[in-house]
């Protein structure tokens, strides 16, 4: 069963992980409540599971990529009432520590090895495997499971001690909701001042401004094309509630990126809450009194 791995979550992270594990090799279980995703992934060779049970009875590894606490709690406890032997049980969604630590209770309890594993990348990048992995927990098990990661990422990092995968990414999403609203304002005042969007995100791209997010986002912002979405505005507000409270839990100022929620909230009010955060930039071009023809 070396080369067998459950994915639970079917979405475009969990999606593109269970394809690009197919497509190394793995054979891979996979199950989601959306029946739409799920008829998506078995068409790329994902076999199918009735129930969370079900997949962890056929997998000693188990990814979960999901989109709320109840998703993740609910799974937890699945796997916990399977009574099956230890499972090591890599939990990759953003969260709020005390989730996290909430999932571990719960599996350890029941005798399986929970591993902290949020993905640091968007939905393109983990389709082209791009993503870096910060795992916590037992290296051990960090260890066993490095092929299976290898399968869909760049890099993975054991960071130390269960929860610390999560403050790392917490950390790290703080830079991402600061510098995509950041290559917003730029590519606005640019077209503003008359310069081709295609050109500035090539430019920029190429000198010391650029940034990860820059790369991914600009070209977005360039083409005004916000879908499909590597990452929706709505979703990402998950993500934006969970690093302000941690960072008010800490009693660390964050007026950064304190300053960028206005904007993510506009795009909601204004209707793109499905589409890329990239969208931003239609709010600061809105706000700069910017009317781009189609095409």
């Amino acid at each position: 069963m070396a080369d067998v791995v459950g994915v639970v979550g079917l979405g475009i992270m969990g999606g593109a992980m269970a394809r690009n594990l197919v497509t190394s090799g793995w054979k891979v279980f996979g199950y989601d409540t959306d029946t739409t995703r799920r008829a998506e992934l078995e068409a790329d060779g994902i076999t199918l599971c009735d129930s969370v049970a079900a997949l962890a009875a056929e997998t000693p590894f188990i990814m979960t990529s999901l989109p709320s606490v109840k998703a993740v709690q609910a799974t937890a406890l699945a796997i916990a009432a399977t009574g099956l032997p230890p499972r090591i049980v890599m939990e990759a969604s953003t969260l709020a520590l005390a989730d996290k630590l909430a999932f571990a209770e719960v599996l350890t309890s029941a005798g399986h090895i929970p591993l902290d594993c949020p993905v640091s990348g968007t939905g393109s990048q983990a389709a082209a495997k791009d993503l870096v992995i910060y795992a916590s927990g037992d290296s051990a098990a960090i260890e066993a499971v490095r092929p299976c990661y290898a399968a869909f990422t760049r890099a993975l990092h054991d960071v130390g001690v269960y929860g610390n995968g999560t403050r790392m990414k917490l950390v790290a999403n703080l830079l991402v909701a600061i510098h995509n609203v950041a290559t917003a304002e730029a590519m606005v005042l640019g077209m503003k001042a008359g310069l081709d969007p295609a050109q500035m995100s090539h430019l920029i791209a190429a000198g010391a401004g650029n940034s990860r997010i820059f790369e991914l986002r600009a070209p977005m912002m360039a083409a005004d094309t916000y879908l499909p979405a590597t990452m929706k505005v709505d979703i990402w507000q998950k993500d934006m509630d969970v690093i302000g409270a941690f960072a008010t839990e800490l009693g660390v100022p964050t007026p950064t990126f304190n300053a960028t929620m206005p904007i993510y909230a506009a795009a909601r009010a204004q209707g793109l809450g499905a589409q890329d955060t990239a969208a931003v930039c239609a709010v600061l071009e809105r706000m700069a009194g910017i009317a781009r023809t189609p095409g």
